[in-house]
């Protein structure tokens, strides 16, 4: 390795660990969203699977909580930290696939600086593992490529493994893999090969406790995820969400580049033909899905984390290897030049409005609802609330506001989704006696009230009205009701809508 290469090198691995460091410490300062309070309950009871997302998540902050406690910080450690080893396979990716330490390193950090990445990992969701996995799953292609060896269809196996404990999306890496195979003549060979399917084996292997969970459980994770891609109604207007929420997420300036690069390899203006497929059928492959996805139902910008990787390799092409015309060169050069500095920019920006408000003049945004700010606050009168009370158990409506209780209030305290009793099937029922004293019911006030409470209890007495706050802003009222004289199960055990 020469000595410039070294440079490189050093060089890109003090930035990474820069924005790794940025992005710990707002972990430690931002409150917890709604959904990763929900995966750190899951944390506490690990299972192979859950009615949402197979359990690689609830391993993830399984693992942070035991090395800094069940804290913000605690919950996204690892996730944050799992941005090294991403790091690296796109790194090695990108120099088995284009050559060269620069576009290795512009990969890298270019995919660092997208908020799919920075904020993907602080706010621990399965796309956190999903984007690392999706990393390895390139990396073990690559290698497959330079080496000609069999065994690294193994690696293929474990990532896609992992991937798939993350999110099933990950599915469609093997109809991604089944496309480059057939694409390029010189890779058919492994179509008749034992390693990839040996490869595939350990996928299913690594999978298959998801399977067995699903099996227990009525099938209800499958159904539930796998179901979206059933079109029911047309509604066209959703595609036109798709490149404004991705042009965010990537940060603008790496979208531009990203877009160009995937220009470029359809183009073949760079490249050998092997590695070009490859990365546009890691890309294409999940796009042309969410594309049909679109056409029914809203895209969340986050659901494209697999491709992210592959994205940030095509970026990087465009940015150091393509021979561009003047104008786009200028273009080219601008964006490479300010990609970092404005991804870095746009995600302190989020993490300062998030916490504060300032950005936006203290109105609402975005981020209020699912960013637990006030939720400490809250949780401290909800508390004061249930002892003057004497309340034994807290029942909530929804599992945001269950596991935002949860994590906030005193570690112990009794607190039970109503409904929607599939969300918590992991974890033990709540002890009976707790149930059949005084209770609290925390919802949102409604004009209709909540009839159904009257249906289930003799006494529904509202006694108190609590706001959560960012700064001035008032952003949820929450009703505490008091309940008391429970005519029977005061849990509503409907099977799933998935199940009927």
């Amino acid at each position: 390795m020469g000595g410039a290469d070294a440079t490189i090198i050093r060089n890109t691995a003090l930035v990474i660990l820069a924005l790794i460091v940025l992005r710990l410490v707002a972990a430690a300062f931002t409150p917890i969203t709604f959904d990763e309070a929900y995966y750190w309950m899951w944390s506490k009871h690990l299972a192979g699977g859950y009615y949402d997302h197979p359990p690689m998540v609830a391993l993830v902050i399984r693992a942070g909580t035991m090395i800094a406690g069940d804290t913000e910080f605690g919950v996204r450690l690892v996730s944050i930290l799992l941005a090294l080893p991403m790091s690296y396979a796109v790194y090695r990716s990108a120099a088995i696939l284009f050559g060269g330490a620069r576009v290795a390193a512009t990969s890298a950090i270019l995919l660092n600086v997208t908020m799919m990445a920075a904020v993907g990992t602080m706010i621990v969701t399965p796309d956190a593992p999903l984007l690392v996995a999706s990393s390895f799953v390139l990396f073990c292609l690559a290698k497959v490529l330079e080496t000609g060896r069999g065994a690294w269809w193994l690696g293929v196996g474990v990532a896609v493994g992992l991937a798939l404990l993350s999110k099933y999306t990950a599915l469609f890496f093997g109809l991604a893999i089944l496309i480059w195979l057939v694409a390029i003549p010189k890779l058919r060979r492994w179509l008749v090969s034992p390693w990839p399917y040996l490869g595939g084996i350990i996928a299913f292997a690594i999978f298959s406790p998801v399977i067995a969970w699903n099996s227990q459980h009525q099938w209800v994770s499958f159904i539930k995820q796998m179901g979206r891609a059933r079109i029911s109604d047309f509604r066209p207007a959703y595609i036109a969400e798709l490149i404004p929420t991705q042009f965010a997420f990537a940060t603008p300036l790496v979208f531009i580049l990203g877009a160009m690069g995937l220009y470029a390899l359809a183009r073949r203006r760079v490249g050998a033909s092997a590695s070009r497929v490859l990365i546009e059928t890691m890309v294409w492959t999940i796009v042309a899905y969410f594309v049909w996805h679109s056409l029914h139902a809203r895209v969340e910008a986050n659901w494209f984390a697999p491709i992210y990787p592959a994205f940030a390799v095509a970026a990087a092409v465009a940015a150091r290897l393509v021979q561009w015309r003047p104008r786009q060169q200028r273009v080219v050069d601008f964006c490479r030049r300010w990609a970092a500095p404005l991804g870095i920019v746009m995600f302190a920006g989020l993490v300062v409005q998030a916490n504060t408000g300032v950005l936006s003049g203290y109105r609402r945004d975005a981020t209020v609802r699912s960013v637990g700010v006030g939720w400490r606050e809250l949780a401290a009168q909800i508390e004061a609330v249930r002892a003057r009370t004497g309340a034994s158990c807290i029942l909530a409506p929804d599992y945001g506001t269950t596991a935002w209780l949860s994590f906030y209030l005193p570690r112990g305290t009794c607190v039970v989704q109503q409904a929607q009793r599939i969300r918590w099937v992991n974890m033990p029922e709540p002890d009976p006696a707790l149930l059949a004293g005084k209770l609290l019911y925390v919802d949102e006030p409604r004009a209709e009230g909540h009839p159904f409470l009257n249906d289930v209890f003799s006494r529904v007495t509202r006694v108190a009205d609590l706001t959560r706050k960012r700064g001035p802003l008032v952003v949820e009222t929450y009703g505490i009701e008091l309940l008391e004289g429970a005519k029977g199960d005061v849990l509503d055990r409907s099977p799933p809508p998935e199940t009927q």
